[in-house]
């Protein structure tokens, strides 16, 4: 059964908690470990913040943009902002970049609800309604903040309400980011946490959908595994090292190479 759309308000929860989350961890943080290497490849925790608040101003212009109809932000925005951020201090990219992070929650908490139904805009080719604004915020946001945790904290987890969200998007990421490896693979995915059920078709293409229907012996291999593993799987962010209990007889190594992460 198609999982129902959720309401734009459990999005603007998630973000928010979200939000809340990464400020906890950040003050639970030292200097040293501010400008101490993050989760993200080649990035310390004060660089991902620091993308993390760039990413707040930018999404402030595109949300503007789409209350005003105009055209969405471009590069020749984005450039500036990303120097700016790029030169503060790793101390400073940390301490503004909750600000900046704020300022964008906040924003979103003062539109009235026909501003929130009416809002539109250009982006990625097509015509986005603002709970596909807070989809790409989430998806970003709580990945980032897993990142800026788990050095501290081996075992942490994607926060649950991101996970119910962001769990039934990711057939867009995967057709868009997973690398075809010269294998290919086809996996039937039942998740923990929520339960869902979908197949998994990994090389030509790469394809995620839902499983209702789909045999347990129609040639598949399986895997069982927490629906925020999944999501750590397509964002490249389910290495040996930080990948939970599973079940099942799919090539994780395979699956492993097939999203390297962004």
């Amino acid at each position: 059964m198609t999982t129902p759309a959720p309401a734009l308000e459990n999005w603007l929860s998630a973000v928010s908690n979200s939000h809340q989350r990464l400020t906890a961890v950040v003050r639970g943080l030292n200097a040293e470990e501010i400008a101490g290497a993050s989760y993200a490849d080649e990035w310390s925790i004060a660089q991902v913040l620091s993308h993390l608040g760039s990413g707040a101003e930018i999404f402030t212009l595109v949300l503007r943009a789409g209350l005003q109809g105009g055209p969405p932000p471009g590069m020749g925005e984005f450039e500036p902002i990303w120097a700016r951020w790029n030169a503060k201090t790793p101390a400073d990219q940390a301490t503004d970049a909750l600000v900046a992070d704020r300022a964008f929650i906040d924003q979103l908490g003062e539109l009235s609800e026909q501003e929130r139904q009416a809002w539109q805009a250009s982006l990625f080719g097509t015509e986005q309604k603002l709970t596909d604004l807070l989809r790409f915020r989430l998806g970003e946001h709580a990945v980032h903040t897993w990142d800026v945790e788990v050095p501290g904290e081996p075992t942490a987890t994607i926060a649950p309400d991101a996970t119910e969200l962001l769990v039934d998007t990711l057939d867009q990421l995967v057709s868009r980011t997973g690398q075809a490896p010269d294998d290919p693979l086809r996996v039937l995915v039942s998740t923990v946490e929520p339960d869902r059920r979908f197949l998994l078709v990994v090389g030509p293409a790469l394809e995620l959908r839902p499983a209702d229907n789909v045999a347990d012996d129609d040639g598949t291999t399986t895997l069982t595994l927490p629906g925020e593993a999944l999501i750590r799987l397509v964002y490249g962010r389910l290495d040996a090292q930080h990948t939970p209990a599973v079940e099942g007889d799919a090539d994780l190594g395979l699956l492993r190479r097939a999203f390297p992460g962004f």
